[in-house]
C-alpha cells in the first residue's frame, strides 16, 4: 500500500550497558512497531562508564537477530533526532512504580516540545524487573558474573574493562 505511514518507534537510553531488560523491550517493540531505532545517547553529564562507539556496537551486536531494529548515537535533543528519523513514538520501560514519575515527566515535556510524540511504556519481563545498568555496571566492578544480566558480548566487554588496567602516560 503505497503511501502508508510507516510506525517507527525510538528507544532512547544511554544503554551502560545494554542489558537482558533492554533487550526484552527491543524485541517486543520490534513486534509492535514497523521499525524500532536503539538510539545510543552520547549523555556526557552522566559521565558513561563504556564510550559511545563500544555503547552502540554493543547495541548492534544484541539486536543483530532483529531485522527490524537499527542502532545510532545521538548527542542533540530526542526531539530533533527523533524528526531526523521520522519517528513519532518513544519507547520506554518501567520496571517500577518510582519510575513513573520520572518518565511522565519526560514524555509531558517531548511532547510540550513536538505535540505530534507519542510515548508508550512497557513494563519488563518479570526475571528483567530488577536490572538497571547501573546495577550490572556495579557487579562487574567489584568482579562479579553479570553473564545472567545480560548479553555475551556485553559480558565479555565490562569483564575486559574492568580488569584492564588504565592506559598511563609513558615516563618523560
Amino acid at each position: 500500500m503505497q503511501g502508508q505511514r510507516v510506525n517507527i518507534a525510538v528507544y532512547p537510553g544511554t544503554f551502560d550497558p545494554i542489558t537482558n531488560g533492554h533487550f526484552d523491550l527491543i524485541e517486543r517493540g520490534a513486534r509492535m512497531f514497523d521499525k524500532v531505532v536503539i538510539a545510543v545517547a552520547a549523555s556526557p553529564g552522566k559521565r558513561p562508564s563504556l564510550d559511545l562507539p563500544t555503547r552502540i556496537e554493543l547495541a548492534q551486536a544484541v539486536c543483530a537477530s532483529l531485522p527490524n531494529v537499527k542502532v545510532i548515537g545521538f548527542a542533540t535533543l530526542l526531539t530533533t533526532m527523533m524528526h531526523e528519523q521520522g519517528a513519532t513514538i518513544i519507547l520506554r520501560g518501567l520496571r517500577a512504580v518510582s519510575d513513573f514519575e520520572y518518565e511522565l515527566q519526560l514524555a509531558n515535556m517531548n511532547r510540550a516540545q513536538n505535540p505530534e510524540l507519542e510515548s508508550v511504556f512497557l513494563t519488563p519481563a518479570v526475571e528483567n524487573s530488577y536490572i538497571s545498568s547501573t546495577i550490572v555496571r556495579e557487579i562487574a566492578k567489584l568482579g562479579g558474573d553479570v553473564s545472567p544480566l545480560v548479553h555475551p558480548k556485553v559480558a565479555e566487554t565490562l569483564r575486559k574493562h574492568y580488569t584492564t588496567p588504565p592506559k598511563t602516560p609513558p615516563e618523560t
